[in-house]
């Protein structure tokens, strides 16, 4: 299988845009009175069964090769995700939703570490633009942006992200259906384990009929449809526009919010999506070519 640069971009950004989507759902399960360890172990199940209902055949050729890559992505990818989640507790959803963002800094500097491929220098401008975008849509330049535990364990989440991003991209020897499989596989036991140790106190408050079907949801479009469309498009672009248009994410979360009736329209969101809008046309097209277009038009 091969795609181009551009058709694998668009697949990274769909897999943005459900994830926006994705976050209306999650607030409706935790509405319920679910914790993040039980949704993370439903959602990996319906991710690893429907991996293995649709791409059986490839997932019945696994290698232990592929199984050691594929432990090694799920773990990575189910750390950041519970880091992330356990350092909300500590600190407010503006922080941890601009924290979390800075895994597109990291992602240049991690493949320059171990790669040793310096990024494009086009890529330092859209990130610095990306990240003042984050700071108007989460409201850090109107309310502050002060440190506490959570804020620091956001920062080490930002650090899985980033690190899943980069490997994603790296392992192109394994099958994309392989690895869906086992992200899936070892979300689904790690959020087993985690929620067996520290959320069956929890379970008598939740109101299942409210939670289980958003959850459900989250699994079959949040997981195996966006993640998987991230497993596929990373194998054909390149780690920093990657980590650049996943990151529209966080966007996207808070246009469905304001669609849904969750947060009014401020003025911050549309600066700051505007802001991220233009740094990834800046990483697609480059500042030349967006001179060009707006000297034409």
């Amino acid at each position: 299988m091969q795609i181009s640069k551009t058709r694998a971009n668009l697949m990274l950004l769909g897999a943005a845009i459900i994830w926006g989507a994705g976050y209306i759902f999650s607030k409706l399960a935790t509405n319920a009175g679910m914790h993040a360890g039980l949704i993370n172990a439903i959602r990996g199940f319906i991710y690893a069964g429907l991996a293995y209902l649709f791409f059986h055949r490839a997932i019945n050729h696994m290698t232990k090769a592929d199984l050691r890559v594929g432990l090694i992505a799920g773990g990575i990818n189910f750390l950041g995700y519970q880091v992330q989640t356990i350092g909300l507790m500590y600190t407010t959803p503006a922080n941890n939703a601009f924290l979390t963002a800075i895994y597109v800094v990291l992602v240049p500097f991690i493949v320059w570490l171990f790669f040793h491929q310096r990024p494009e220098p086009k890529s330092y401008l859209a990130i610095m633009i990306c990240v003042v975008g984050m700071a108007f849509l989460t409201g850090v330049f109107s309310h502050g942006l002060s440190l506490h535990l959570g804020d620091l364990l956001t920062i080490l989440s930002a650090f899985f992200y980033a690190l899943q991003i980069v490997y994603f991209g790296s392992v192109t020897e394994t099958s994309p259906w392989v690895l869906a499989f086992m992200l899936g596989v070892v979300q689904g036991v790690g959020g087993l384990f985690y929620t067996g140790l520290f959320e069956r106190q929890t379970y008598a408050a939740i109101d299942w009929q409210a939670g289980l079907w958003p959850v459900i949801v989250l699994g079959i479009i949040s997981s195996f449809g966006a993640q998987t469309l991230q497993v596929v498009g990373q194998r054909f672009t390149d780690p920093t526009p990657a980590g650049l248009i996943l990151m529209t994410e966080s966007m996207f979360g808070s246009i469905f919010s304001v669609a849904f009736g969750f947060e009014p329209f401020t003025q911050d969101l549309l600066i700051g999506g505007g802001l991220i809008i233009f740094a990834l046309l800046l990483m697609q097209v480059g500042l030349r070519r967006l001179w060009q277009f707006r000297r034409r038009t």
